[in-house]
């Protein structure tokens, strides 16, 4: 999955800093929405998956206008935990960022029920 960082996707944007290059929270939604997709394959009917964990290093900066390629792996799987191995490379070809996702599969309406 390729992105195109924009203003909107900066530290400055989103207030993670002053700098006006690609903000760390924007390049975790990134790889968690790749993450989801690849959970779906795990999923029975009624269950979703939730984010539990990131381990990031984010390892070079990336100015507004790159582009930045998004690699999840296949998850190793533990019972309902998902955990992924990811990766962030600019245009190029530099690793951005790479570390480890996990999420955890969810009966959706006992999830639901739960929030305060």
């Amino acid at each position: 999955m390729r992105h195109e960082v924009t203003a909107a996707d900066t530290a400055l944007a989103v207030g993670s800093g002053d700098v006006e290059v690609l903000a760390t929270p924007r390049l975790i939604t990134w790889l968690e929405h790749a993450t989801t997709g690849l959970a779906q394959r795990h999923l029975r009917p009624g269950q979703t998956s939730v984010g539990t964990a990131v381990r990031l290093r984010h390892r070079l900066p990336t100015r507004v206008g790159d582009t930045v390629d998004i690699v999840a792996a296949e998850p190793e799987v533990d019972g309902r935990h998902l955990r992924f191995q990811v990766r962030a490379t600019n245009s190029a070809g530099q690793v951005v960022a790479d570390g480890e996702l996990e999420r955890v599969l969810v009966d959706r309406e006992r999830f639901l029920a739960n929030v305060p």
